[in-house]
């Protein structure tokens, strides 16, 4: 079959690297979605590319950042892409529906847009018969998770949720060797970005999502995956508040959120664990790194430390002003001897390239939704419990109680 063809929906920082007119301030300068798929381009693992925002006048300036950035950097590497909508076009919310259009059934898009928006776009996507990518959180509602995969069983379309910690080597290690300790027993972790991201999330921050739901999802996902016997059943939350509605964000907008959930073993409900998710944007603005992300996992025979963000790897630069600390395990951007991208082996990278090659042997009926779920992908199955905790934690702030996860028959709700 012919490679298939890919839609990028969303033209931000994660797909392009252009923000606010320029390049980002960010560790992703020249993006992850766009420069990931121009290479699989390149490799012959898909073959049309385009791109949707909600402004075709941005489309001009992108272009040209990317091939300043991209094209000219990594041996004139094709940046090129149909966008959608037309240039001139100063704003259409809608312009994802005729750049779906243009796709075939079993083509494939990628969805890196504001959390309210996933819900809509992925089921316009799947009803026409086109595999999605989607970012975290996949939604922000249990109720909208199991209507994706719901409608995703009906068209037989491969979702996948981009969680590209499970592809991290030491975190993929930490899961193999975590099922070898025993019952869980207790799980920590904190996630952070800076004061000055806000900047590039004001428009929505506190508004339409929390950094709960953009952070905290990377590790709850982890802790799930880590611990398939176990479900969780309460979730309590916190929020501290000040910072970053002096930085200029709406009224109410959490600094910072703690989630406190009580896992039980599935077959022996006596059994229980505890679960402690941080998320923070209001962090330090030279921490020596754009996120600081560690876990501490504890079970009955053992325990284990990671840290993401400190991997031995420090660069001191006098226009820097600071020790920085560099993770080139999630995307390499340095070019091979021969001037091509390199970064084959990131662990952001290989995420999409999971979902292209379950997107391809899917169309080629080499293997069934039900059997890409057993290889414990990040698919929208297997990733539940994870959105149940996101929402049980934004109605615990927003209701000050504790809320409760109940799930029978593979139907889960929010009590």
């Amino acid at each position: 079959m012919a490679p298939i063809n890919v839609l990028m929906v969303g033209t931000g920082e994660y797909t392009t690297g252009f923000v606010g007119g320029g390049m980002s301030g960010s560790d992703k300068k020249v993006g992850v979605v766009g420069l990931t798929l121009f290479d699989l381009r390149r490799r012959g693992k898909v073959g049309k590319l385009s791109m949707v925002g909600t402004s075709g006048t941005k489309f001009p300036a992108i272009r040209e950042h990317l091939q300043k950035n991209i094209s000219a950097v990594y041996n004139k590497l094709d940046v090129s892409f149909t966008s959608f909508p037309p240039d001139t076009t100063d704003r259409d919310p809608n312009a994802y529906r005729a750049a779906i259009d243009a796709l075939s059934a079993g083509d494939a898009i990628t969805i890196f847009t504001p959390d309210p928006s996933h819900y809509p776009i992925a089921l316009y996507a799947i009803r026409r018969g086109i595999h999605v990518l989607l970012t975290k959180p996949a939604t922000q509602l249990l109720s909208h998770h199991q209507d994706i995969l719901s409608e995703s069983r009906k068209y037989n379309v491969f979702v996948f949720i981009e969680h590209h910690k499970r592809f991290d080597p030491a975190y993929a290690d930490a899961k193999a060797r975590a099922r070898t300790l025993g019952d869980f027993n207790y799980f920590y972790s904190y996630m952070s970005q800076p004061k000055s991201q806000l900047e590039t999330f004001k428009a929505w921050a506190g508004r339409d999502s929390d950094i709960s739901y953009y952070l905290n999802s990377h590790h709850v996902d982890i802790c799930e995956s880590m611990v398939p016997d176990w479900k969780p059943v309460l979730v309590t939350a916190n929020g501290s508040k000040g910072c970053a509605e002096a930085l200029g964000c709406v009224k109410g907008t959490e600094d910072t959120i703690s989630l406190m959930v009580r896992w039980e073993k599935r077959t022996d409900q006596s059994k229980v664990a505890t679960g402690v998710y941080t998320a923070s944007w209001t962090a330090p603005q030279r921490a020596g790194v754009h996120s600081n992300q560690y876990f501490h996992y504890m079970a009955a025979n053992g325990e284990i430390r990671i840290d993401q963000a400190k991997r031995g790897y420090e660069l001191a630069e006098d226009s820097a002003g600071q020790l920085m600390c560099y993770n080139p395990f999630y995307m390499k951007y340095a070019p091979d001897e021969e001037g091509n991208f390199n970064g084959q082996t990131g662990y952001g990278y290989i995420s999409f390239e999971k979902f292209i090659d379950g997107v391809t042997a899917l169309n080629e009926k080499r293997v069934t939704l039900e059997e890409l779920d057993k290889r414990g992908l990040p698919t929208i199955r297997n990733t539940i419990g994870t959105t149940a905790i996101l929402e049980a934690g934004r109605r615990s702030l927003d209701e000050d109680r504790t809320v409760e996860i109940v799930e029978k028959d593979g139907v889960w709700e929010l009590k």
